[in-house]
């Protein structure tokens, strides 16, 4: 992103990233309560900025581990003890602050119904498989409708969410490199069940992604 900052304290509209983010699950009738889970460091920060912009559904801040399954794996632990077996217990990117309410109400939704609710997209592009011996080159694509595109918000239920971390850390599988909650669970054997996404559910990942977050923040306000 180009910033000395980590990129969820960016400030857009003069208001952290975050709070944005935060805002969503704040105003949501289903959710009950939240759990922070960030850099040491910037602890004190995110709870100044909790009291400064309201969000009074935050309970806990807990400190992150050195990769995002690491601060997942945190999240969860820290929950042992206050969450129930069958509580449901939504994973978000702090660097995603376009939720759309509909979004969250069907991941609640999945969950209850099957036990997790994964956020997903069609994917509407065609992919083709690279040639191993003419790498500039392709004789095969996989059909699109066979794709989908996966995102947080995921849900799953907290018995779910501690068995796998408990299992995945002590036998070491998908926790490295990419691997988040979603492609863990598969790789522990879970079937993982489909729920509504939304293309502005974008991640900020780029200057290019901010800008267009600018740009939908502008597009509401002049509704």
């Amino acid at each position: 992103m180009g910033y000395e900052i980590p990129k969820q304290f960016i400030p857009v509209e003069g208001k952290p990233v975050v709070m944005h983010t935060l805002d969503n699950f704040e105003h949501h009738a289903e959710i009950d309560a939240i759990e922070i889970v960030c850099l040491e460091s910037w602890q004190e920060e995110m709870q100044r900025l909790v009291r400064q912009y309201g969000i009074s559904k935050v309970r806990w801040i807990v400190p992150g581990g050195s990769s995002a399954q690491e601060s997942i794996r945190n999240g969860v632990f820290h929950l042992d003890g206050i969450c129930s077996p069958d509580d449901i217990v939504i994973i978000h990117d702090g660097i995603r602050p376009l939720i759309e309410p509909f979004v969250l109400t069907d991941v609640i939704a999945k969950c209850r119904e099957f036990g997790n609710g994964v956020t997903s997209m069609p994917y509407n592009e065609q992919i083709f498989l690279v040639d191993k011996e003419q790498p500039a080159t392709s004789t095969a694509y996989i059909p699109r409708e066979t794709l989908r595109r996966v995102a947080t918000p995921q849900a799953y239920t907290f018995k779910t969410l501690l068995w796998a971390y408990r299992k995945a850390f002590e036998e070491k599988i998908g926790i490295y490199g990419s691997s988040y909650t979603n492609t863990m669970m598969v790789e522990l054997g879970v079937r993982l069940y489909f729920s509504s996404g939304s293309d502005k559910n974008i991640k900020l990942t780029t200057p290019g992604d901010l800008e267009l977050f600018k740009a939908y923040r502008k597009m509401k306000a002049d509704e």
